[in-house]
């Protein structure tokens, strides 16, 4: 299997730039996996795909402004961090650029010395742990000088730093916004909890593994960077009992289709259990859990388009990559969204 089979020609000016005012107004493609047909709603029509007693399940991580700039301490040169995870207490995994800077031992300020970076060890593909000090508590000393960190192919400005959380965002973590989710309004939700349909919340702390590119022409060369998920029993006892009574589990967003599989055993039971995953789901996956997927259109050779082909088929998905570019769909973070029933 090729990375090359998982191209699609994508427009520039298709790449959606700034989130769209009302968030349960994009537009919505809904594609049926088994026969491909595809229909063309508006996202708040998603409640019409969800059935009494279906469990449509939410991954609930947080973004936290995880783009820091600062400069060298004794050159002044200027630096980025970009956090992608926590090590240890005050010990974080980074990328950082230029990275030359970074050496071992080098030390960094942020915020006029509100916080001062310091390299402690080398990480893979080049990032670098980095030990930070600081005086009161991180996460409010981080909220002050950090920045959202927007993929880098949205080059506005983002006005509001919510339109990059999710409505339900709790847990502090994610290095990027589980996208899929970002079209859900408090009323949609609860008009979808009305409807009997049981929601359940999980948490995948999204790194930049999911985003990175594969660099390899054979997929299964390809290593997942691992991020932190977590699933509570009662998550977990919302999901069995949907399949139990022989309802559909809906996942919104790759994160949390990967979560669910992560946890479940084979025989398709979802445990309560928190920890590292780097699964990699691709065509020829059997998924134990998921029946529906809610998402976003994704990158070209990705991991995400490879996980929607392995849930309906490459030919399938690349078709209805086809439609949407013809319909002028708007793709990646703040574009539109499709429903695979």
């Amino acid at each position: 299997m090729k990375t090359s089979d998982f191209y699609f020609d994508l427009p520039e000016e298709l790449i959606a730039q700034v989130p769209i005012k009302d968030r349960s107004s994009s537009k919505l493609m809904v594609l049926d996996r088994e026969s491909g047909e595809i229909e063309h709603k508006i996202f708040k029509d998603v409640i019409n795909y969800l059935n009494p007693g279906d469990c449509l399940v939410l991954n609930n991580t947080r973004v936290i402004p995880a783009r820091l700039i600062g400069e060298k301490l004794d050159t002044g040169g200027k630096i980025e961090f970009l956090l992608l995870k926590r090590t240890e207490e005050d010990t974080w995994q980074a990328l950082v650029k230029p990275g030359k800077r970074a050496k071992v031992g080098a030390k960094f300020s942020f915020g006029n010395g509100k916080l001062i970076g310091e390299v402690v060890g080398l990480a893979e593909e080049g990032s670098r742990i980095i030990k930070f000090y600081y005086e009161g508590i991180f996460e409010e000393v981080l909220d002050e000088l950090g920045n959202m960190p927007l993929p880098p192919y949205i080059t506005e400005r983002l006005e509001e730093r919510e339109r990059y959380q999710t409505v339900y965002s709790k847990h502090n973590g994610s290095a990027a916004a589980p996208t899929a989710g970002l079209h859900f309004t408090q009323e949609l939700l609860s008009e979808i909890k009305a409807k009997g349909v049981d929601i359940a919340f999980v948490t995948l702390h999204v790194g930049l593994g999911t985003f990175r590119p594969v660099k390899v022409e054979d997929v299964l060369n390809h290593e997942m960077h691992s991020e932190f998920y977590m699933v509570d029993k009662e998550a977990a006892d919302k999901i069995n009992k949907a399949k139990a009574n022989g309802k559909k589990v809906i996942c919104v967003g790759t994160t949390s289709c990967r979560t669910v599989e992560s946890a479940s055993s084979e025989d398709g039971v979802v445990q309560e259990s928190s920890g590292w995953t780097n699964i990699f789901i691709y065509p020829g996956y059997k998924f134990k859990v998921v029946d529906r997927l809610i998402t976003n259109f994704h990158l070209p050779e990705s991991t995400l388009i490879m996980l929607v082909s392995a849930l309906c088929g490459k030919d399938k998905t690349l078709n209805a990559y086809n439609v949407a570019v013809e319909e002028k769909y708007r793709f990646f973070s703040f574009g539109d969204a499709m429903i695979i029933k």
